[in-house]
């Protein structure tokens, strides 16, 4: 899934810089799978549609559909599918703009809307009346999730709620059966309250890979040591530690005021038969996809120019959604 970005959004400054790469990333995901992508308006519908057919995107792999949207991160405001005895069923959780710092109000109801309009064909949906993220949930897929307590803890999200009941609300709505909490690690210029997509992700069950600062004199270089000191120490559900593997860490990217900007090579995107890896126009690109390629030996390893992304904040993972087979029409 894409909420493509529009001229009512944040990116209206800078449209022209930041539609290339969403044009980018639909046309690989098209060659590996189905797409979905959400547009405006009807014009913006109509735009969108012709961005796809200058780039060669296949038409019988892209769904458009006009749900207007304030905003493009559908990691954070799209549907998270868990699959059970009957089949995927689709967990539209509250979303209050990382709380509370930007408007949400059209992007909370998105997933509501597609699913009215047949987006999601007969698949169930449950609202839940908890603020979530997409975001801010890793899992391995057999049991185990791994977030960080200074998102899904902060007061502006779910205040009701301690360590111990999100985790019995996490047990309950995505049937996992253990949590594993990062207490560091934080980017400059990120928002989201140190999503964990942004820092560390399964690559399998058994393999974590996490940004890591090298440099002592970075900001950034005590807190990620410290949190990767905290990966060293986690283990498997059979008391083996992970597998971590270390990525590189770019030079400083900031914006116009001077700003820095949160770029990671962390934010990759896992589609069938492929991996699509954030690229930042820096020295270290290459040698993150020499990395994630290691890990991926099975995928394609594909980068995908982002720096125009970051300028709001996010990256590839943050504006894309994935979907399981069964839920499509």
């Amino acid at each position: 899934m894409l909420t493509w970005p529009h001229h009512a959004s944040d990116w209206a400054p800078m449209l022209g810089e930041v539609e290339p790469v969403f044009v980018d990333i639909a046309r690989h995901v098209a060659r590996f799978e189905r797409l979905i992508i959400t547009c405006f308006d009807d014009a913006h519908r109509q735009w969108v549609h012709s961005q796809l057919v200058r780039a060669a995107v296949p038409e019988n792999r892209v769904h458009l559909y006009v749900v207007p949207s304030n905003d493009t991160w559908v990691r954070d405001h799209g549907p998270i599918t868990v699959v059970g005895p009957r089949g995927p069923v689709l967990l539209d959780f509250t979303f209050n703009g990382w709380g509370n710092k930007f408007s949400a109000g059209l992007d909370d109801l998105i997933t509501r809307r597609l699913h009215a309009c047949g987006a999601f064909a007969g698949t169930p949906l449950q609202s839940v009346p908890l603020v979530m993220e997409g975001g801010s949930l890793e899992v391995d897929g057999r049991g185990t999730l791994l977030t960080t307590s200074r998102c899904l803890l902060s007061t502006e999200r779910n205040p009701r709620f301690d360590r111990t009941g999100i985790e019995a609300e996490l047990r309950a709505q995505l049937g996992i059966e253990r949590v594993l909490w990062l207490e560091h690690g934080a980017l400059e210029g990120d928002d989201t309250d140190s999503h964990i997509d942004t820092l560390a992700r399964f690559c399998d069950p058994e393999t974590i890979t996490y940004v890591a600062c090298d440099d002592p004199g970075d900001d950034h270089f005590d807190d990620l040591a410290a949190m990767a000191a905290e990966l060293e120490a986690l283990r498997q559900p059979d008391g083996r530690p992970y597998r971590l593997v270390p990525l590189p860490w770019p030079q400083p990217k900031r914006n116009a005021e001077g700003d820095r900007l949160p770029a990671s090579y962390a934010n990759f995107l896992i589609i069938n038969g492929a991996v699509l890896v954030p690229t930042y126009q820096d020295a270290a690109d290459g040698e993150a996809l020499a990395r994630l390629h290691r890990v991926f030996r099975d995928r394609q390893v594909i980068g995908v120019p982002c720096l125009p992304l970051i300028h709001q904040f996010g990256s590839l993972h943050c504006v894309t959604m994935q979907l399981p087979v069964g839920v499509l029409p």
